[in-house]
């Protein structure tokens, strides 16, 4: 899990930030992105991709995290902004904020996916960078935590589509949510299993919730 960072790291780059995102699938809500920039030779137990985490671990990683870093940042953008992007460019718009919202600036980023960033910084891309670099994987784990958190507060304002529970993704429950109700503020409306629903002429009023508030939980 330190091969790149080491690798990097030998050719000079002393601040090397992981970066991964969370919220790429699901029907509602945003996504959500993190920086991560450890401290260069420590090993962390524990942190691994977030997906093969139970949620308790990944909560105890979160800590962890916050605790250990020699900073982190994560970022968002707004379900509204990725029906207006499309999902990939709002993921990749959310990973460049949160370079930007950290307070040292990483002179290398390793990146998950294949999508390079529209940056001057140095960077790589790893596929499937979250199982191969700590780094990597601790951004998920902050993006993936802050983004459930995000979730759980919206079950509050729209309970009956059980966000706590599925975190906007399209279960089967999610999915009879939605026939039975239709769609709150935060669906994504150019999704499938969402727009098929839409009524263009029906006003749905907006949100209660801060997502900037949400983000800081």
């Amino acid at each position: 899990m330190l091969r790149f960072e080491t690798s990097w790291q030998a050719r000079g780059y002393g601040r090397i930030a992981g970066l991964d995102e969370a919220g790429r699938g699901p029907l509602a809500g945003p996504v959500v992105a993190a920086a991560v920039i450890l401290p260069p030779g420590r090993r962390f137990p524990g942190i691994d991709d977030s997906k093969k985490l139970r949620a308790e671990d990944r909560e105890r990683g979160y800590d962890l995290i916050c605790e250990c870093a020699l900073d982190y940042a994560v970022a968002f953008v707004s379900q509204e902004e990725i029906d207006s992007l499309n999902i990939l460019v709002a993921s990749r718009k959310a990973m460049e904020a949160a370079v930007r919202n950290l307070s040292r600036r990483p002179d290398f980023l390793l990146i998950d996916g294949i999508v390079p960033l529209e940056t001057e910084i140095p960077q790589a891309c790893i596929k499937k960078g979250d199982q191969r670099s700590q780094s990597v994987a601790a951004a998920s784990i902050l993006a993936k935590v802050t983004r459930d958190r995000m979730m759980e507060a919206y079950h509050g304002e729209y309970p009956q589509y059980n966000f706590r529970q599925n975190k906007g993704y399209g279960t089967r429950e999610h999915r009879e949510a939605l026939q039975a109700h239709g769609l709150c503020p935060i669906h994504r409306r150019s999704f499938r299993g969402v727009k098929e629903l839409l009524e263009p002429e029906r006003n749905i009023p907006p949100t209660g919730l801060s997502l900037l508030g949400l983000a800081k939980m």
